[in-house]
């Protein structure tokens, strides 16, 4: 079996890609990058290390890459595949569409073409079904009855925490130990068989939001609200109890919300909380806070992991206060190597904190997330970062 992987970087290297390797699949990663493309073809290996007190090393073999730059070789790569999965970041995808919709187009193009799902493994909601409309967008509508009939794009929730890596061999990557995809098996077409470590479920929602609410909530609220305190990594943040009961106040927010939405245990989810704050925290990662916190128009936007679990806890009569919070931390997050940041930082002085925050978050300047939010950045200033 062969798996055609979009992206060779950390997450598909150290999560996707190992886990496909092990279930069987021989794996080719399409990729941009000229110097992990050439690594991979010469060595057909790499080597993954777990982020805890063992000394285990993963070799994972029969690896392949592509130039993703060569669109006629990556349509033939995928007419030619069993699945294709992406850890590309969702706002990449559009990108690879077209050579993907070409891949699919051959395939169709068969007397018998056989069936192929397509699943984006990114930090968004529905990332599967935004990378189904672009490659849509790409395909003549007389092969739009056989793409319905023959692909499938099963939406998927991932959460494996790969900090920066630190290496002399471009290819090893170091990952924490905690893993979870789970893939919308309601979504799928029959005869592909499960790949071991992946949880399916029919129904995907509860547990994207779940996850987006938790990991990612939590993880940028760290990240946000340890850059205030003038801590440099997401350890550093959480070893600050004041920085350190925000992110559990928040996560508390959000916790509310997916009891109230999805029917989870109110105990089960407590323990969910734990073990995430656990995960941060471990001892053997070492996560710097501008990492975690980059791209904050992406994380402040409507539907991302800040905004939309306040939107719903309002609408559900649920507290926000401390996600409120969080957001106008983001707007404080002046990271110069960033240019979402520097973008922020641009509009707060040309346009004023109130413009900036209704045109990033959607909040309009009389909603009373967005009064809240003026509140607390007003209240607050970052520690020693050299900000207004």
């Amino acid at each position: 079996m062969k798996a055609v992987h979009f992206g060779a970087g950390n997450i598909g290297r150290g999560f996707i890609g190992l886990l496909l390797s092990r279930a069987g699949y021989e794996v080719v990663f399409s990729d941009v990058n000229d110097t992990l493309v050439s690594a991979l073809q010469s060595r057909r290996a790499y080597t993954v290390s777990l982020a805890d007190s063992s000394d285990e090393l993963i070799l994972v073999e029969g690896v392949d890459a592509i130039d993703g730059k060569d669109a006629r070789l990556v349509a033939e790569t995928v007419a030619s595949a069993d699945l294709v999965t992406t850890a590309v970041g969702v706002h990449i995808l559009k990108h690879i569409a077209g050579a993907l919709a070409q891949g699919i187009a051959l395939r169709l193009q068969a007397e018998q073409p056989s069936p192929l799902h397509v699943i984006a493994c990114e930090n968004a909601i529905g990332g599967s079904t935004q990378l189904k409309e672009s490659v849509l967008g790409h395909l003549p509508v007389e092969l739009h009855e056989a793409f319905n009939r023959y692909i499938a794009f099963p939406d998927a929730a991932v959460d494996r925490i790969v900090p920066i890596q630190h290496h002399e061999d471009p290819l090893h990557v170091t990952v924490e130990p905690f893993y979870e995809w789970v893939i919308d098996r309601s979504a799928m077409l029959p005869g592909l068989p499960d790949i071991d470590g992946v949880h399916y479920v029919d129904g995907l929602e509860p547990y994207i939001e779940r996850k987006l609410f938790t990991v990612n909530t939590g993880h940028c609220t760290a990240a946000y609200h340890g850059y205030l305190a003038g801590c440099r990594t997401i350890q550093e943040a959480l070893a600050s109890a004041s920085v350190a009961a925000e992110v559990r106040a928040v996560l508390e927010e959000t916790g509310a919300v997916l009891v109230r939405k999805y029917g989870f245990p109110a105990d089960e989810h407590a323990r969910y909380i734990d073990k995430i704050l656990s995960r941060f925290t471990n001892p053997h990662l070492s996560d710097e806070v501008e990492r975690v916190g980059r791209s904050p128009i992406r994380k402040l936007s409507p539907n991302d992991r800040l905004v939309r679990p306040a939107l719903l806890a309002l609408e559900n009569g649920l507290p926000y206060g401390h996600l409120a919070f969080a957001m106008a931390a983001a707007l404080r997050f002046d990271d110069a190597d960033d240019a979402e940041a520097a973008e922020i930082q641009q509009s707060l002085r040309s346009n004023g904190l109130s413009a900036t925050i209704a045109r990033y978050s959607g909040l309009a300047e009389d909603h009373p997330i967005h009064a809240e939010i003026v509140r607390r950045y007003e209240a607050t200033r970052p520690h020693q970062r050299g900000l207004a």
